[in-house]
């Protein structure tokens, strides 16, 4: 009788298997410990909404009552790292916890959940991602979501824009399965940290309009290509140019052979903004104006050292300046070097 009650409460969702507990169970302290340790993952298995109205620092969310769950967890979640889970009250994440170890996760659950957590005082935030918001020449906004080293979530009257989606970048996990499915999906290359067939997944759907260059389009089976040079109108008032991206330096261009890959300038409603992709200081640079936000890389010896990355600022002469994909490199010595040149440098998490 007993464990057919133990079946009947996992069909509801209530345990996780007619058998013995293959996750650990830990106190809010136990919790707290664990998370402190390096490569820990944080998952919070309650819905989008819930999350957003607190969660612990650094948590990513996938929803465990969704059909996808399985699917979006194994698309995220490394398989070699120990995942911390909780939810509301330690039930929902008991479940998604029995559900990941049967796959092989190691899991950890929360007693008592996000409650316990916050009636022992620990903190919980509503921070997902550093925003940054503009105005077009018309006085719509643009909402700039710094997710990691060279992915960026737009928002921009009522649609959603994501350039080089990736899903997780070593030991870092983006929460793509938290956000909206994206209208427009820029990718500029075919390296691991810029082309994730994964993130292009999660974040698709069949009105999503994905554009690249020749190589991606060619291993995805799908996509719009631009090569350096095309320009498409998207929508009215909204507009992209590919530019080139590519090295010069001798020892360097086998990374980004020149015509392979794409840098971007969307232009929103007036807005021009320059996401060069992984490049150096090139000389077509010269021919980039009129920019209002501009994404450069620093992360040598891949793009640009920060030296580059200066003199490439004051070619181009942005009005915004967002160094990206700088991973190891000191980029905080830019604004500095730049103060006098009337370009705002602003450092997000783009490492």
């Amino acid at each position: 009788m007993k464990k057919i009650l133990t079946c009947l409460l996992a069909m509801l969702g209530l345990t996780t298997a007619c058998g013995q507990q293959n996750f650990e169970n830990v106190d809010v302290q136990g919790f707290s410990d664990l998370i402190e340790t390096p490569g820990v993952v944080v998952l919070d298995v309650r819905t989008a909404s819930e999350y957003a109205e607190g969660h612990i620092a650094g948590a990513v969310v996938i929803d465990q009552g969704q059909s996808d769950f399985l699917e979006k967890a194994k698309s995220v979640l490394p398989t070699d790292k120990k995942i911390a889970v909780y939810c509301r009250s330690g039930r929902r994440s008991a479940n998604a916890a029995g559900r990941l170890a049967a796959e092989g996760y190691q899991c950890v659950n929360l007693k008592g959940g996000v409650l316990a957590w916050k009636e022992a005082g620990k903190a919980v935030t509503t921070d997902t991602y550093e925003v940054d918001v503009f105005k077009t020449k018309s006085g719509k906004t643009v909402k700039f979501h710094a997710l990691v080293h060279a992915s960026i979530r737009m928002e921009y009257d009522g649609k959603e824009i994501v350039i080089d989606p990736v899903a997780k970048l070593g030991n870092r996990i983006i929460n793509l399965a938290s956000m909206p499915k994206a209208n427009y999906i820029f990718v500029t290359h075919e390296h691991g940290d810029h082309f994730d067939k994964g993130a292009i997944g999660l974040l698709s759907d069949g009105e999503t309009r994905l554009i690249t260059n020749k190589r991606c389009a060619d291993m995805l089976g799908s996509g719009e290509v631009m090569a350096n040079g095309d320009k498409l109108q998207i929508a009215d008032g909204f507009t992209v140019e590919a530019v080139p991206a590519y090295n010069y330096t001798e020892g360097r261009t086998q990374f980004h052979p020149k015509s392979r890959d794409n840098g971007y300038i969307l232009t929103v409603d007036g807005l021009r903004i320059y996401i060069a992709g992984d490049t150096e200081d090139i000389p077509e640079m010269a021919n980039i104006r009129d920019i209002d936000i501009a994404f450069l890389p620093c992360n040598q010896p891949y793009t640009m050292t920060p030296e580059q990355l200066v003199k490439a600022a004051k070619v181009i002469k942005p009005k915004v300046l967002f160094p990206y994909h700088y991973g190891q490199t000191d980029v905080t010595k830019l604004p500095s070097q730049l103060q006098g040149d009337g370009i705002d440098v602003r450092i997000r998490h783009y490492e």
